[in-house]
């Protein structure tokens, strides 16, 4: 008994360190932002509006100058701000909606 439990604790080791393809979130690609403020803050809610895109809460997570990541860990897709899933990505970069931060090293 306690061998098949030593084997599977073994096993799930393996399991948790296997490096795991993360592309997307379940609204569309992980971003990496350069930063993420609330739609309410002044640069923000600036950009926003010479951008003519309106939030309905000036609380929302706005991702600035952003872009995917479609595999983490693969050199050259690395993140050095804090990586996250945004549901609204249709921006061209330049900002993403609804941005919660993501944990990539789960």
């Amino acid at each position: 008994m306690l061998s098949k439990l030593i084997a599977a604790l073994a096993l799930a080791s393996v399991v948790a360190a296997t490096p795991t393809k993360r592309a997307e979130c379940s609204t569309g690609p992980i971003q990496c932002c350069n930063s993420v403020q609330k739609a309410g803050a002044p640069a923000v809610s600036t950009l926003l509006g010479l951008l003519g895109i309106v939030v309905q809460d000036v609380n929302i997570p706005v991702g600035v100058t952003c872009s995917p990541i479609s595999i983490i860990g693969v050199p050259g897709n690395s993140c050095s701000s804090q990586p996250v899933c945004c549901t609204n990505n249709s921006f061209n970069g330049i900002v993403a909606i609804g941005c919660s931060p993501i944990n990539v090293n789960v």
